[in-house]
């Protein structure tokens, strides 16, 4: 089977798993699965967390990973890669390995180097791995800006780390600004060098458990569908934004997005 008798497109995900469901694998799959995409889930990470609290997490062994994505590659057309929780050098270098071997397909990179809460996820080991070995190879990167200044600590601003992002390699760069001071949050596209366009959505109250996973891996989903990256950005974040808009709180801390808003009965809407 080619990738374009494929009926419904697969996205690869490189993920974490998350047991309170709100980020990580589960986050992919139900947005993937809005974007009418079938997942394909490989798991880099077990995480202990809540929506309140980030306790700790276990990498699993990267010989793992390389077989998990292998023994789907070899079975069914993948359309698009995402990338998220990845917690070693090692993990980074089996996931390189992957797409080294398939150039053609694009990769959505979501760096996730801290929780929600703030704990540290990567070092400066991690971070450098990504920077040789992933950016390079990231279709769209899309990091908040605390990430961003992590990924180009020289840069003494936004724009500048986004440039010296671009310098490493990726091809777009989608900077969120939902962790900056001000009244709305705007999120700025980057690629050939400058600015493409700023995205400008209502600020929301409260905080929210998986936004930057449903986020990219809605630009994964709408790449894998056909679409141009900067329609794929576009729309991703009309998405995300809906999703989070009606997002629900079911535990004692952050809320979750409403990823599935789109399958409520009308009289419910």
């Amino acid at each position: 089977m080619t990738q374009q008798q494929s009926p419904v497109p697969v996205v690869m995900v490189f993920s974490g798993n998350d047991p309170s469901g709100g980020a990580g694998v589960q986050a992919d799959i139900e947005s993937l699965i809005s974007h009418g995409c079938h997942t394909a889930p490989v798991i880099t990470t077990l995480t202990i967390q809540d929506t309140q609290d980030f306790i700790g997490y276990t990498p699993l062994d990267a010989g793992l990973i390389v077989e998990q994505a292998r023994a789907v590659l070899e079975d069914m057309p993948v359309n698009a890669f995402k990338l998220g929780l990845l917690t070693s050098t090692e993990t980074v270098e089996a996931v390189h390995s992957i797409l080294h071997d398939y150039p053609d397909i694009p990769v959505v990179m979501d760096p996730v180097l801290a929780s929600g809460n703030g704990t540290a996820l990567s070092d400066d080991d991690i971070v450098a791995a990504m920077t040789d070995l992933l950016l390079p190879q990231a279709t769209v990167l899309t990091p908040n800006s605390l990430e961003a200044r992590t990924l180009a600590p020289a840069a003494d601003t936004l724009d500048a780390c986004a440039m010296a992002i671009l310098e490493h390699g990726a091809e777009f760069v989608l900077i969120t600004g939902t962790h900056e001071n001000t009244p709305t949050v705007k999120n700025t596209l980057y690629a050939n060098h400058r600015v493409m366009e700023t995205f400008t959505w209502d600020r929301l109250e409260g905080s929210f458990h998986g936004s930057g996973c449903t986020l990219a891996a809605s630009i994964a989903g709408l790449l894998a569908q056909g679409l141009e990256p900067f329609s794929a950005i576009h729309e991703a974040q009309e998405y995300t934004w809906q999703a989070l808009s009606e997002g629900y709180r079911i535990g004692m801390g952050q809320q979750i997005p409403n990823r599935l808003f789109w399958a409520r009965d009308e009289e419910e809407q």
